[in-house]
């Protein structure tokens, strides 16, 4: 028989714990769908699972490492009575309240799982990666998808940035404030970037660009050492000694689930309005699912915050 709750939150990294306080805080008694342990970064506590030390999250003076942080987050939520069900939701029904949730453990899924009075959406966005052996294995270990979290890492070392977008460009520049040399692996001839920003990285001193090439293998056993490069046209392959890999290919949306359900982008992020709401009363979403702009575990726990209050005040107007 289906669970009824006040709040189900789906998702379980920055934003959705920190949802998960203000709400328990708040007596709403909120379940969180956590998630289920892969080996990817779609998985409980999110991308800061794979993260080792971070030391631009406020009120940890020598930093915190990612999983230990992330352990905090939960521990703090279920202590003001917050549940987590270790489960991924696996599928919705936002056509009428309260909504209808079911998740991957059901062995009868006839029913759903809950059965919600409101819902907050915090499954996060994925990084694009390359599929490369080992690639996950040495994230935080000289292979990353964020330079503005990483960056200060390799002061006065030389690294490569794999992309050839703007964001890619962007990450490049970024990060010759702390690197002595930025190569930049670009798999065309081109850059698909905007005119401006190919404009600046191209002009930019400290970036070599590495033109119709693709990294095909790392290098190194503890941390990276090296990558392997391809060049496409030639069909050659040498190597670049680095310290860092910065991929920089996009990152997706974990919002599969929520298709014609609810309103989003083309790009498959929610829209939302008004801080947190979405197209659906009664429905919020917070963090990276509807943040392609800063992607940082701060502003993801601030927007938390926010639907946290929004839902409270939501429920309170509905009686």
């Amino acid at each position: 028989m289906a669970e009824r709750v006040k709040v189900a939150i789906v998702g379980s990294g920055p934003a959705g714990l920190t949802a998960a306080i203000y709400t328990a805080r708040a007596n709403l008694e909120p379940v969180v769908i956590e998630g289920e342990i892969s080996s990817t970064s779609d998985q409980p506590g999110g991308q800061l699972m794979l993260t080792t030390e971070i030391e631009n999250f406020p009120g940890f003076i020598n930093g915190i490492e990612g999983p230990e942080l992330m352990a905090n987050f939960k521990a703090q939520a279920e202590r003001f009575g917050a549940k987590i069900h270790s489960a991924k939701v696996s599928k919705v029904d936002f056509s009428e309240r309260p909504f209808k949730l079911w998740t991957s453990d059901q062995t009868d899924d006839t029913e759903p799982a809950y059965i919600a009075d409101s819902v907050i959406i915090s499954t996060g966005a994925r990084s694009l990666m390359l599929g490369l052996d080992r690639e996950i294995e040495l994230i935080g270990h000289g292979v990353s998808t964020c330079a503005t979290c990483d960056g200060f890492f390799f002061r006065g070392k030389e690294i490569a940035v794999v992309g050839g977008g703007d964001s890619a460009m962007e990450e490049a520049i970024f990060l010759t404030k702390f690197a002595s040399r930025v190569y930049l692996i670009v798999r065309r001839g081109e850059l698909r970037a905007s005119k401006i920003m190919a404009e600046r990285a191209l002009k930019n001193e400290k970036i070599t660009i590495v033109w119709n090439s693709v990294v095909s293998k790392l290098n190194g056993t503890s941390s990276l050492a090296s990558i392997e490069l391809t060049n496409i046209k030639e069909s050659t392959t040498s190597q670049l000694d680095v310290s860092g890999l910065f991929v920089a290919i996009g990152h997706v949306p974990n919002t599969d689930i929520f298709a014609s359900q609810i309103e989003m982008e083309e790009t498959g992020y929610i829209v939302t309005s008004k801080g947190t709401y979405t197209s659906v009363d009664g429905v919020f979403a917070c963090g990276d699912v509807q943040d392609h702009t800063y992607r940082q575990a701060i502003t993801a726990a601030g927007s938390g915050c926010m639907a946290a209050i929004d839902v409270e005040r939501w429920l309170e107007n509905q009686h």
